[in-house]
């Protein structure tokens, strides 16, 4: 059976051999731009600048019935899946695997070219970012010389359709600096295709296609990404970052129970984005600290922590609706009265699994005061031994109850700078609606403390009326773009500071992976929920007093078995030795383990039971994968060292 379903799609797939067509006034003629409208349906409240769910184009049953009354070829791989026909053409999901190229199934030059006229032009061909240094036709001597400059800057990523900041995962094929010895760009785990969505229609066509073509599908906004979730070999990319609508609302009444200011904001605003929106109107929005996230990318559905969160929560707590295509190429609203299965998993259960959202309206506080601290030395230089730095931080870390309960975010970076010294770095330690005075008062004893083992970091204190200036301020710029290193991540939950025994352990595996030269990003944070719906966000955020976030490093020159004992450490020595510290804990899914080998309990925790169930119904058709997503576990990538998965190869069901 599975054999004459093939048959028929490969006859389906190549009807024409020199152009695709439409039938006009009783003649079939080739189909181009200029006679082929984009396939959507504009309301009737359109313009030219669309916003929105109001006045998006959006593809529709009438507009594909009418492009197959023109019997234009092949519309029937941008049907609905519940598109009378269409089941006969998903047919091709029997496949164990996606579509990939060079396989007899891959859409062929003339079926994209269908694609790119339904669409307006949207489709791009994926050109490497860094192929400007590479010999051949796109090679540009300007272009490569800012690239070499400025590749570990975020902001030269998030512009390029398919650029990936952690180019680890999509196997580093065309990294600029590697031009000068020699190799070759190719496009390796990068898709081969994507679409710049700039409406609804844009994503249900892309949608559609990937699902009836049975073409992997992945989802692209800015690039800021761990985990290898928004690129894949072979695959159609749906670019969301010029989704840029943002919408204020004083008064916000909708289906949920919240009243009050809220923004509107499409799949492409980005942290800074919403942040100065809101600092504009008066407010404070809840965000990550890194300014070129795209909140409603992977960053609110994977959970979202935030400078914001001990006074509101994680970033999902704050969603009231979202816009969605669904995997069937259904755009649908999900809020707490409709399609609230949905609405929950979205606010938690992560990115990239249950569609791709095109806009989200979210609450926001109003202007609070913050005042904090920062420093950056390195402790050599300081003259801190490292023993008196061990005794300080375990000083430090022990306080953190203490802490908390007064709203505190400190954010500090432990990087090993050689002879057992270290950068150490506040990014800063900051408490809302307090004046300075009053948080030197709450920071003096541990200053006291510090000042006897002989460590002074010499603070900078600050104070800031708003949050927009305390963010902008004291958060550097990320440094992206590395390929030799790999991290992990662990909440440390409260109750290991009621058990003395847990918290000198606790505290032993914190400063063993600094003894062994790993680095450590440690946050004094809580996200307890304030008096929002339930959703599926982690449980083990709300009554964590610790994240930490680990990684090890290894050298670009290291053999593939060093490389691959590196990895196997993070994952099975040092994370490992932080979950015995923290039994039926967890993790954060967007800054984990990609090797995790219970990623479901680390990153969904109680939730994710329902959240496979769901996805299940949500997505029978296996559009959505990502690697840790729910359901994940059910699909493999071919060709990839055991270490670590890696985006260059195709997908498979197990």
């Amino acid at each position: 059976m599975q054999g004459s379903h093939m048959s028929w799609l490969i006859a389906a797939l190549v009807p024409f051999t020199l152009a695709q067509t439409i039938e006009v006034d009783g003649k079939t003629v080739p189909a181009n731009k200029n006679n082929v409208a984009p396939a959507w349906s504009e309301p009737p409240a359109a313009s030219s600048r669309y916003s929105f769910v109001d006045d998006t184009p959006r593809l529709t049953d009438a507009v594909l019935t009418n492009l197959t009354d023109l019997n234009l070829s092949d519309v029937d791989l941008f049907y609905f899946a519940d598109t009378k026909g269409s089941k006969k053409r998903s047919a091709a999901v029997d496949s164990k695997c996606k579509v990939f190229p060079g396989d007899k199934l891959y859409p062929n030059k003339l079926i994209w070219k269908v694609f790119d006229i339904l669409s307006g032009g949207a489709l791009i061909s994926t050109v490497p970012l860094g192929s400007a240094c590479y010999k051949g036709e796109h090679y540009n001597k300007e272009k490569c010389a800012f690239l070499l400059s400025n590749w570990h800057n975020s902001t030269t990523h998030i512009d390029d359709p398919t650029s990936v900041m952690s180019p680890l995962f999509e196997g580093a094929t065309c990294e600029p600096e590697n031009a000068a010895s020699g190799s070759k760009c190719t496009i390796g785990g990068f898709p081969l295709y994507s679409i710049k969505a700039t409406c609804v229609a844009h994503i249900q066509l892309a949608v559609n296609f990937a699902r009836n073509l049975n073409l992997r599908l992945v989802v692209h906004n800015t690039g800021h990404d761990f985990l290898g979730k928004s690129t894949g070999a072979g695959a159609l990319s749906i670019w969301t970052h010029h989704l840029k609508d943002i919408k204020f609302t004083k008064n916000y009444r909708g289906a949920s129970s919240y009243t009050g200011p809220a923004f509107k904001i499409g799949a492409g605003i980005q942290v800074k984005d919403l942040y100065l929106a809101a600092d504009q109107q008066g407010y404070t929005a809840v965000g990550g600290e890194c300014r070129d996230v795209g909140v409603a990318g992977g960053y609110l559905p994977g959970g979202g922590h935030s400078p914001i969160s001990p006074i509101a929560g994680l970033a999902a707590d704050q969603l009231l609706s979202v816009d969605i295509v669904t995997p069937d190429g259904r755009f649908v609203t999900a809020d707490e009265k409709q399609n609230t299965d949905l609405f929950w998993a979205v606010r938690g259960g992560g990115a990239a699994t249950w569609g791709v959202v095109v806009s989200m309206t979210v609450r926001v506080y109003p202007k609070m005061k913050f005042s904090g601290m920062t420093w950056s030395v390195n402790t050599k230089d300081a003259g801190i031994s490292q023993e008196a730095l061990f005794k300080a931080l375990d000083v430090y870390w022990r306080r953190f109850p203490e802490y908390s309960d007064k709203n505190s975010y400190g954010y500090s970076f432990m990087f090993p700078a050689g002879n057992g010294s270290f950068l150490w770095t506040m990014n800063p330690w900051m408490i809302p609606n307090i004046s300075v005075g009053e948080f030197k008062k709450i920071v003096q004893p541990l200053l006291d403390e510090w000042k006897e083992l002989g460590v002074d970091p010499k603070p900078t204190f600050f104070e800031h009326d708003r949050f927009y200036p305390a963010w902008k301020t004291h958060f550097p710029a990320e440094n992206v773009g590395n390929y030799n290193g790999r991290s992990g991540s662990r909440l440390i939950p409260r109750k290991n500071w009621n058990d003395p025994k847990l918290l000198n352990n606790t505290i032993d595996v914190l400063k063993g992976i600094l003894a062994d030269e790993g680095i450590l990003i440690i946050y004094n944070i809580n996200a307890k929920q304030q008096n929002t719906p339930p959703n599926s966000a982690n449980p083990a955020w709300r009554d964590a007093n610790m994240f930490v976030i680990t990684a090890l490093n290894w050298n670009y020159t290291d053999s593939e078995e060093e490389i691959a004992k590196v990895n196997n450490e993070l994952t099975h020595g040092v994370m490992e030795r932080l979950k015995a510290v923290t039994p039926g804990g967890g993790g954060y899914g967007n800054e984990g383990d990609v090797m995790d080998p219970d990623f479901g309990q680390s990153y969904f925790g109680s939730n994710y039971a329902k959240l496979y169930q769901l996805k299940q119904k949500i997505d029978p058709y296996g559009v959505f994968y990502a690697p840790t997503a729910v359901g994940s576990e059910d699909w493999y990538i071919t060709d990839h060292p055991a270490y670590v998965i890696k985006q260059t190869g195709r997908l498979c069901r197990k």
